[in-house]
């Protein structure tokens, strides 16, 4: 019922609306209306109250709550069941139990603070509270295991194609998982599998983008490789118009893999958006380094290197560092 109410005031967003009209199309007393309202002005939403006139939305917070989300989300599987947490430890940690258990195709979990969050090679990721998009989302493909690092390049094409959209930021992609802007780090994207030797169980792709976080907080070691959005725009963004668009884009993109095959709409996203293409790169895997030129992404994703014999390989995975970008080492 909150729901509905929220609904309402939303299509009549600027304009009054009577608690006797609400209550009329809820088949509810004007008191349990009287009471939804202050519900959700207990949750941050700003309703005016007049006298004869009824009721009023003015502003929304910015939360990223199931019924705050779901009531705008343009998606037909991706979001359509929301776990929201106020602080918890990791989403995908969650996002794995969740779909360990058989929750379905197209879950996210989502929260306003991580305390336990992490990047590749486990390495810890701040997620204050409340300033950033921590969220994972639970994909059950019919594909091999091998073919898991393909759903990586999607996601990072869907969000640097969401943060240009909404934002108007000029996000790159570093090859394979990080969303850069201003020559740092503002995304970082984490992908895990549950797989049997020749078939995957499921993928829970987790995205943890910098949006609101104020830089002068991060520690100094961090201030030096990473940014926010907030960083890039000058002000606070609207995390929920930023998640949408995500959800959106990543759909589009994931959808037309399962049904074509191919990941070539998020290679070619990730090509025209790519800060390693072009550069000299560092490239870590197991013991062995190697110093290369990026010259292309393969249309599987792969990274195409020229090496210092003047040899063209194929780069599948490791730990990538870009020349001009500030993580490179």
């Amino acid at each position: 019922m909150k729901k509905d109410v929220l609904e309402t005031l939303k299509y009549n967003k600027g304009s009054f609306i009577s608690g006797e009209e609400l209550s009329n199309r809820m088949g509810v007393t004007r008191t349990a209306i009287w009471k939804h309202i202050n519900q959700l002005k207990g949750e941050g939403y700003e309703i005016e109250s007049v006298s004869r006139k009824g009721y009023r939305l003015v502003g929304e917070p910015d939360v990223l709550n199931q019924h705050a989300l779901q009531m705008e989300l343009q998606t037909k599987v991706i979001g359509k069941r929301i776990v929201h947490y106020d602080t918890i430890d990791s989403t995908n940690n969650m996002a794995k139990r969740i779909a360990g258990e058989g929750g379905d195709e197209g879950v996210v979990v989502i929260s306003e603070e991580q305390t336990g969050g992490r990047g590749r090679l486990g390495r810890q990721w701040m997620s204050p509270k409340g300033t950033g998009i921590w969220m994972s989302l639970i994909l059950r493909p019919s594909i091999e295991p091998a073919e898991a690092a393909k759903i990586t390049q999607i996601a990072a094409a869907a969000v640097a194609s969401a943060i240009r959209k909404v934002t108007g930021c000029e996000a790159g992609i570093k090859w394979p998982n990080d969303i850069i802007l201003q020559k740092k780090k503002v995304c970082g994207i984490l992908t895990e599998m549950g797989a049997e030797l020749n078939s995957v169980n499921y993928i829970v792709v987790g995205i943890g983008i910098n949006a609101n976080v104020d830089v002068a907080l991060f520690p100094e070691d961090i201030k030096k490789i990473a940014t926010s959005i907030k960083a890039c725009v000058g002000n606070n963004i609207s995390r929920k118009e930023l998640v949408l668009q995500i959800l959106k884009e990543f759909e589009a993109l994931y959808l037309d893999f399962i049904h074509t095959k191919s990941i070539g709409k998020s290679v070619d996203i990730c090509r025209a958006h790519s800060v390693t293409i072009g550069n000299m790169v560092k490239i870590i895997n197991r013991d062995q380094t190697i110093i290369a030129e990026a010259i292309d992404l393969t249309e599987e994703g792969e990274l195409l290197i020229r090496n210092q014999e003047g040899q063209v390989e194929k780069v599948i995975s490791g730990e990538v560092s870009v020349r001009g970008i500030s993580d490179y080492v």
